[in-house]
């Protein structure tokens, strides 16, 4: 009987030390990632935060161009402008969850770029973001008119997105990060080259600024 609740103490002792080696090991799963998550104030946060309100942008005028664009080429470009760039918000957004870390920020717009290099514009919008009035102007325009600011509108905010995805992916700790905000580079690098040629072809040039 003594050898039998001895065998029976074993079962059990080694039962529960199995359980807790796999609560120990999921915990220490689950907290080893967030110890290394960026920080509130890490370039990485800072980038998903102003990037996702920078893409959103974009995403509004994609599907300006997508309802109101006179061609193909022009509604076919701001429709994958907007698909790629929600789906970008999506990731960058997931990030933060991951990181347990707010979507928003008390911080200035771009405080997380290196000292010299944040190109806040007079107003506070971020680089090539388009104004309340640019846009209203451009929801406003019909035609060749249409195609052309909005060309022009998402040039300029095309590269003020290029300018901070660079920053990123030279600059993130996380290798997650560098590689999304490099993709992004390339990628709007050639929508950069598309737009450009657009606005030859309606013989416009870009916006001064």
């Amino acid at each position: 009987m003594f050898a039998q609740l001895s065998r029976r103490a074993r079962l059990s002792l080694g039962v529960l030390a199995a359980i807790l080696l796999l609560v120990t090991g999921t915990a220490v799963g689950y907290l080893i990632p967030t110890l290394r998550a960026p920080g509130d104030d890490s370039i990485d946060a800072g980038f998903a935060r102003d990037m996702s309100v920078h893409h959103a942008q974009a995403v509004e005028m994609g599907m300006f161009a997508y309802r109101l664009g006179t061609t193909d080429d022009i509604r076919n470009l701001g429709y994958d402008i907007a698909a790629s760039q929600q789906w970008q918000i999506g990731q960058m957004q997931t990030w933060l969850v991951e990181w347990h870390l707010s979507p928003t920020s008390s911080n200035r717009a771009m405080s997380w770029m290196p000292s010299g290099m944040n190109t806040l514009q007079p107003d506070g919008r971020m680089p090539g973001m388009a104004s309340a009035d640019d846009l209203k102007r451009l929801k406003s325009a019909t035609g060749k008119d249409f195609d052309t600011l909005w060309c022009q509108l998402m040039l300029r905010h095309h590269l003020g997105g290029i300018h901070m995805a660079e920053i990123a992916a030279k600059d993130a700790s996380s290798q997650e990060v560098r590689d999304a905000a490099e993709k992004m580079r390339v990628a709007q690098s050639y929508d950069i080259s598309q737009l450009t040629e657009k606005l030859k072809d309606l013989g416009a040039q870009p916006l001064s600024s």
